[in-house]
């Protein structure tokens, strides 16, 4: 049997918004801890056989990512389906705002399934561009180690795909920020390793 390709995922590092507001496209950097983080990542992971590094396209992916690949002398690769899904008329809304505005929506991560958010992304097209560009990160990597830096409701629903998992139960997944999973794939085959390591 063919060695698997093994894909450590990473949720970005902190940013000062996190606990403050809708953040999905909004294009926001890194905190000063998160910046750390970034570090501690870039050590953590810099003696592991990595063959590549992929990101989002979003500033505090790649800010999450870019040290490792310095550290590795990898070209650090952006992709668009691993960016974080698109809150639209919510995004950059503080939570007293979207209180305020959209309290419909307080509840979503509950059933998450057949959540569309008003001028943005369903979450059920989230998940398919994501699945899609990981496995197609993991079909190019076989018998490698490629990293992949992405958001949090990207990667609960790449975890969930991996676990046979049903969409709404996605938010049973702890995903904090830093934090590591590995997931091999035995052609299409997922082997979940490991969910949510801190760092």
């Amino acid at each position: 049997m063919t060695d698997p390709a093994r894909l450590v995922l990473v949720r970005h590092a902190l940013t000062a918004e996190h606990r403050v507001r809708v953040v999905g496209r909004l294009d926001v950097p890194l905190s000063a801890d998160g910046r750390a983080q970034a570090e501690r990542l870039a050590n953590r992971l810099a003696t592991e056989p990595v063959a590549a590094v992929y990101s989002s396209p979003l500033a505090r992916a790649l800010d999450t990512a870019r040290p490792l690949a310095g550290r590795l002398g990898l070209e650090l690769v952006p992709v668009a389906d691993l960016r974080e899904l698109d809150f639209g008329q919510l995004d950059g809304l503080t939570l007293e705002e979207v209180e305020q505005r959209y309290p419909s929506f307080l509840p979503w991560t509950e059933a998450p399934a057949a959540v569309e958010f008003p001028g943005g992304d369903s979450v059920a097209a989230l998940t398919r561009r994501a699945v899609t560009a990981v496995r197609a990160i993991a079909a190019a990597h076989q018998g490698e180690t490629a990293v992949v830096v992405s958001h949090g409701v990207t990667l609960r629903a790449v975890l969930a795909d991996a676990l046979g998992m049903e969409l709404d139960s996605m938010f049973r997944l702890d995903v904090t920020h830093g934090g590591i999973s590995v997931v091999e794939w035995y052609g299409d085959r997922p082997l979940v390793r490991s969910v949510n390591v801190g760092i």
